[in-house]
């Protein structure tokens, strides 16, 4: 089994904290710039699975910092370098404690809710007469809360947030506006690759300064649906399951074997092998949603790599 990294415990010059999410681990230091980690956990159905993905923490971040520099233009961003394959640094953000989860296609959970009758999703209404994997007339924002580390997020409505106070009416507008900026921009790019863009989240922060930006990952396998779009509109017609570029293959994996993250169900056991086919999706993924060949990093001493990396960044 290759090797990979699944926690981290640095010790950067001015460390001030250390938060530990799902699959990333966020250095803050006290001149308010952030060291993001991308370990090599996988999650599913807010579960973190046993077992590290060889190469997915690379992978994940060097999608999301292309991606982060395609859209720059349109939304500013938290990022000013990548020292490391598997780190990200930028600026120390407030995040809103809300996901911003955009939908251009009936998948996943809104498929799984549908077919459980419901037409309502987060406040927003579904067509009648969709079938899984169908187009909306138009995409749709169905936000979510932000979970802890072994909770689960859970679906809201733009009604409850501002009722609640969790984001102000001012604040959701920006980060709707935004939503939709990237989603179609994330769709253009998807379209040269080939590729369709089915549905995403994103996550906002705000700078010391008040400013909006957006924060962790974007347009990656974990965070994204992607088809192919040369099948898509023949397997649709023949009720066929779409070809896909997410993880949904691991959760389609984990169903099949009797797990979706509820009380009293037991995590089945990962092989190496069937590990070593999940990395091979994730590679796959990569070339698929960049365009480029994936250069695998040297994976003989990760925690060391990184340090060694991040140090001389700081230094400089």
């Amino acid at each position: 089994m290759s090797s990979t990294i699944t926690d981290t415990n640095f010790e950067f010059p001015g460390q001030k904290s250390v938060y530990k999410g799902k699959v990333r681990e966020v250095y803050e230091l006290d001149n308010g710039i952030l060291v993001m980690v991308a370990t090599d956990r996988l999650s599913a159905f807010d579960v973190v699975m046993p077992k590290g993905i060889p190469y997915k923490g690379q992978i994940l971040n060097q999608i999301a910092t292309k991606m982060m520099d395609a859209t720059k233009d349109i939304v500013p961003n938290w990022l000013m370098a990548t020292p490391d394959p598997n780190v990200a640094v930028g600026h120390a953000c407030e995040p809103f404690k809300v996901e911003m989860v955009i939908r251009g296609y009936l998948s996943g959970h809104a498929a799984r809710e549908y077919k459980a009758g419901k037409r309502m999703l987060c406040g927003v209404a579904m067509p009648e007469g969709m079938k899984e994997n169908d187009k909306f007339p138009h995409p749709i924002i169905t936000p979510a809360t932000k979970a802890e580390m072994g909770d689960h997020d859970e679906d809201i409505s733009k009604e409850d947030i501002l009722k609640r106070g969790i984001v102000s009416k001012e604040d959701y507008e920006v980060l709707e506006q935004y939503t939709q900026a990237l989603f179609e921009r994330g769709t253009q790019i998807a379209d040269e690759r080939g590729l369709i863009l089915v549905d995403t989240k994103y996550e906002f922060g705000k700078t010391k300064d008040g400013k909006i930006v957006l924060i962790d990952e974007i347009h990656t396998p974990d965070s994204s649906r992607y088809f192919y779009a040369d099948t898509y509109a023949e397997l649709q017609e023949r009720g066929a399951p779409q070809k896909q570029l997410s993880k949904e293959f691991v959760r389609q994996w984990l169903i099949e074997n009797g797990f979706q993250g509820l009380e009293g169900q037991t995590l089945p056991h990962m092989t190496d092998e069937y590990i070593e086919t999940v990395s091979e999706r994730y590679i796959e993924l990569y070339e698929n949603i960049t365009g480029e060949a994936f250069q695998k990093a040297d994976i003989s001493d990760i925690q060391t790599r990184i340090e060694k990396n991040v140090l001389a960044y700081l230094k400089a």
